[in-house]
């Protein structure tokens, strides 16, 4: 099959913001412990915290602004 691939975008800055509290990630990649997800067609990542406080929502697919 011919299908596109998409990579990753890259992190602006080199580094990767939790998109609800603002930790960033030391190495610049996002560990392998956050989330991401792709709403409005950019990735937003969560960092471990955010991400397991708001499992529920997430795993029910809320909109992020309703979390």
């Amino acid at each position: 099959m011919d299908e596109e691939t998409h990579h990753p975008e890259e992190p602006v800055g080199g580094h990767v913001a939790c998109a609800r509290c603002g930790t960033t990630a030391a190495s610049g990649a996002p560990p392998a412990t956050w989330l991401c997800s792709v709403e409005n067609g950019g990735h937003r990542y969560l960092c471990e915290d955010c991400a397991r406080r708001h499992i529920r929502a997430i795993e029910s697919r809320l909109d992020s602004a309703w979390w």
